[in-house]
């Protein structure tokens, strides 16, 4: 026994004496932090989109060619290995939309406006969002139209231009009313189809096209959410919708569709757009309620 404790107390030794500790500097430290938020914000911005499944499929691949080693199965290995630098290209193509999307997110991070604000004033063309004037308008119309049942499809620019959507419209510059809302979207009006755009105070366009998104929503709803969650997912806007079917209003905002609102919710979280000192408190509150939706259904 004093003979096995004694070779063992040498081994420790040996190993031990083998073990380096190497100096931490503070920009090791860094570069944790660093690598750490970057793979924190991958992850978020992969689940929920179609990079997740690839993903999984990329895993599970993975596991394959681990197992193909470890069993010394060489054709397998070789078909992995040669097809490694092809798949790579492939998954950039095919998951071009959503890197576009994760950089023009990480573009509007308000550190990278305020060092990258070469003009002074930036993307913020209106400092002041919109009057609350301009909010109850919104509501108001929202309501007359749920209640009859127009559909509606609002977008609200915060601080990315809606210049190229702009654009693909009929130019209006017409100060929100609910009644100018109202009249745009009456059925068999020659503006009536597509999305009105807003500008602080004014309706700049109407009749305007929007990107539609690429995921996965309930089937019982149309078109008209899926261009609003679309235009949602590519800029930091907010949309207003109301259901042609239902009569139900519902915002798309950060990539996240919020339905069945009431008049005081709805005009609740214009409120939360409006107030430029609480702009990240409402989208964070937003995306917890999204969040707290999530995991109690």
């Amino acid at each position: 026994m004093q003979q096995i404790r004694l070779i063992l107390q040498n081994f420790l030794n040996r190993l031990l004496g083998q073990v380096h500790m190497p100096t931490i500097r503070w920009t090791d430290v860094v570069e944790v932090i660093v690598i750490s938020w970057l793979i924190y914000h991958i992850l978020l911005w992969i689940r929920g989109s179609r990079a997740w499944n690839l993903l999984r499929g990329l895993v599970f691949v993975f596991f394959i060619y681990v197992i193909s080693v470890l069993a010394n199965m060489t054709t397998i290995t070789w078909i992995i290995r040669n097809a490694a630098s092809i798949a790579i290209l492939g998954v950039i193509i095919l998951l071009q939309p959503e890197l576009r999307r994760a950089l023009e997110t990480f573009g509007q991070n308000n550190i990278f406006n305020s060092l990258l604000d070469f003009t002074g004033i930036g993307t913020r063309m209106t400092d002041g969002r919109f009057s609350d004037k301009t909010v109850h308008e919104i509501v108001r119309a929202c309501e007359i139209m749920g209640r009859a049942k127009t559909g509606a499809l609002i977008v609200i620019q915060q601080d990315t231009p809606l210049t190229e959507y702009e654009r693909t419209g009929i130019e209006v510059d017409g100060i929100v009313t609910s009644q100018l809302l109202i009249n745009i979207f009456e059925k068999n009006t020659p503006l009536h189809d597509g999305a009105v755009i807003v500008v602080g105070d004014r309706v700049t366009s109407a009749t305007c096209y929007l990107p539609l998104s690429e995921s996965r929503i309930d089937k019982d709803l149309g078109t008209r959410h899926r261009a609003g969650l679309g235009i949602s997912e590519e800029t930091d806007a907010m949309t207003v919708i109301v259901s042609e079917e239902t009569g139900n209003i519902s915002i798309a905002y950060m990539g996240a569709l919020e339905r069945s609102l009431t008049g005081e919710q709805l005009r609740a979280r214009l409120t939360e757009l409006q107030r430029k000192e609480e702009q990240e408190t409402g989208r964070l509150g937003f995306l917890l309620r999204k969040e707290k939706e999530r995991s109690e259904g």
